[in-house]
């Protein structure tokens, strides 16, 4: 009897914290959850179609948000400190700002909102008779696009790595960067002025910002002088800055100068 006891405060020990990472993500979710069914049941007076599969499918996505949230907590943020830290101590400036660079660019590479709007931007370019109605000269519009966007994000957090070790305020940047914006805005084509500006949100995202953030913090917790706190953040308003000037100089590059006045 004292076993049977043993071993089951053993599994309420590991299966408590499950619960409550689930119980957090249920709540989390849902005031989504409580709009969605006001405004179905009240507002419109329609009943959910295909109830079941809605139960299903809120309950799968509350179970995704609690396993994504356990996989930052476990891997992301870890690596992406320690690896900070390590480039830090080693002293290299140059690696350092090779690997800032290279993990800019590929977690925004692989960042699902990106390819999802820079393929529905080339969808809508060849509808529009923009581009080439064809397969190839979507891809290419489409492709064109995102590795524009992954070198910005690349530059920018190895901008936001010096600015770190040099203790740069992020907001001279913030402003320097906005009116860059809004001068490149008056000259852009307007086919490519919401698409540059969307661009900015989009990557910011689920693959990108763990990351970031992340290796922000870590490096400036491992430089004297430096606070978390205070310097640690700002990399992922760099990451979304850049995205607009590179996109609407692309779009400056692949239609031409237009002045809005």
């Amino acid at each position: 009897m004292p076993q049977e006891t043993e071993r089951g405060n053993r599994f309420l020990t590991r299966i408590g914290p499950v619960f409550r990472k689930l119980k957090d993500a249920g709540r989390d979710l849902l005031p989504v959850i409580l709009v969605i069914t006001v405004f179905q049941l009240v507002v419109l007076r329609q009943p959910f179609p295909e109830l079941l599969e809605v139960l299903i499918g809120a309950v799968l996505v509350i179970v995704g948000l609690m396993l994504f949230v356990q996989g930052l907590e476990m891997g992301l943020f870890p690596i992406g400190e320690t690896l900070a830290v390590a480039f830090a101590q080693k002293g290299s400036l140059v690696w350092l700002l090779i690997f800032g660079f290279g993990i800019g660019f590929s977690t925004t590479v692989a960042e699902p909102a990106l390819i999802a709007i820079t393929q529905e931007a080339a969808e809508v370019a060849a509808q529009g008779n923009i581009i080439s109605p064809g397969e190839s000269a979507r891809t290419s519009y489409a492709m064109g696009l995102r590795l524009t966007v992954a070198v910005s994000v690349g530059l920018a957090i190895a901008i936001g790595i010096i600015r770190i070790l040099r203790g740069w305020p992020v907001h001279y940047l913030m402003i320097a960067g906005y009116m860059i914006v809004i001068l490149m805005t008056l000259i852009a084509p307007k086919e490519i002025v919401g698409i540059a500006y969307d661009s900015g949100g989009v990557t910011t995202s689920t693959v990108t910002v763990p990351l970031v953030t992340a290796l922000g913090v870590g490096l400036a917790s491992s430089v004297r002088g430096r606070s978390p706190m205070v310097d640690g953040f700002g990399m992922i308003a760099l990451a979304s800055l850049f995205p607009m000037i590179f996109v609407l100089g692309f779009g400056m590059i692949f239609f031409g100068v237009e002045f809005v006045w």
